[in-house]
């Protein structure tokens, strides 16, 4: 019997899980499949092999997985893999499909675009975008957010679109806001790469906050969140693996 394990990330902030909870239930309900569980990489129960043997108590014998990730780095290509390893040892009868993050998608840019557009604030022409992903040492990260900002530079015409990260390869966020205060800005907006409410989005409205910076000309806005078009592109995704 197939089973398809849905995994997110995870956070310390009850708000972020029940966000992704919430998210992956009404994904759910758009897949047919007998046997859907859901687990997290970390900070959060079920994790994956408790997760894993969930979906085997319901007779599962073949588990698709699939990460609600939005990029590809270390969580995807070492961590799930090295934790469905541990699962195969427990039980060598099951087999293991994995999914792809959500990826480069054109709905995730349009989201960014939404982010920036209920902010009811007029864009002017020379508006500049930065965007904060969460980061990784692996540079196909930064490399891959390059390519988004790049397509979102292209597709709603901003002066400039650039990325920056929270931690590991690439442009460091403290390093970006830094910049921010010591030049000229007539307009920027600032989003959160993230998917779920977390300390980290509660520490970039924290450290943005502490610089001063001028709010009518440096516009903080929502993280990506859980809306019908990632969802849709989680469906791709689903689709796929099974």
């Amino acid at each position: 019997m197939k089973a398809i394990l849905y995994v997110g990330h995870g956070t310390r902030l009850k708000k972020g899980v029940d966000e992704a909870i919430r998210f992956i239930e009404i994904t759910k309900s758009f897949v047919e499949a007998e046997i859907q569980e859901t687990a997290f990489l970390e900070l959060v129960e079920p994790n994956i092999v408790e997760g894993i043997a969930n979906c085997v108590n319901q007779g599962a014998t073949h588990i698709s997985v699939v990460p609600i990730l939005l990029l590809t780095a270390q969580h995807a290509n070492k961590d799930i893999p090295a934790e469905i390893k541990i699962a195969k040892e427990r039980f060598p009868h099951l087999k293991f499909t994995i999914g792809r993050p959500l990826g480069i998608h054109s709905s995730l840019i349009e989201t960014v675009f939404e982010r920036i557009e209920e902010q009811q604030v007029p864009i002017n022409a020379d508006a500049e975008v930065i965007l904060i992903g969460r980061g990784s040492s692996d540079n196909a990260v930064v490399r891959d957010m390059a390519i988004i900002s790049e397509q979102l530079k292209a597709t709603y015409g901003f002066r400039e679109v650039k990325s920056c990260f929270l931690y590991g390869a690439g442009p460091s966020f403290e390093q970006t806001l830094v910049e921010l205060k010591t030049k000229q800005i007539k307009q920027v907006f600032i989003v959160p790469y993230l998917l779920f409410s977390g300390l980290l989005s509660v520490g970039i409205e924290k450290k943005i906050l502490a610089l001063d910076l001028d709010p009518a000309s440096v516009i903080l806005c929502n993280h990506l969140g859980y809306n019908e078009k990632v969802r849709n592109v989680l469906l791709e995704r689903v689709k796929e693996v099974i």
